[in-house]
């Protein structure tokens, strides 16, 4: 499994404008599970907002995280993301009660 963490430095929306532009572009990352995305987190911070992304692999991250997509991002945001990408071998999930290894069923 790898985790991609996007940053955009952006003023801290309001909940109810987090919300409503997650609402706006989750059908996007609903559709990239046909393309190894597992989960998306949306952040929303003091920091500025993004996204915390659990992929099934490494090359299914970058396949998504293309020159292009940062171009869109910046003109969409007023900002340049940054993309943060780490190995994750291990997941706890306490939601269904598992521990998840890569590799293992």
């Amino acid at each position: 499994m790898f985790v991609a963490i996007v940053q955009i430095p952006m003023t801290r929306r309001p909940r109810e404008a987090a919300v409503e532009a997650a609402r706006k572009t989750a059908p996007t990352y609903t559709a990239l599970g046909a393309k190894g995305l597992l989960r998306k987190y949306y952040i929303n911070g003091d920091a500025g907002g993004g996204g915390v992304y659990l992929w099934e692999s490494e090359a299914a991250a970058r396949a998504w995280y293309t020159p292009d997509w940062e171009r869109q991002m910046e003109a969409r945001f007023g900002a340049k993301p940054t993309v943060t990408y780490y190995d994750s071998h291990v997941v706890v999930d306490n939601e269904t009660g598992k521990v998840r290894i890569e590799g293992e069923r």
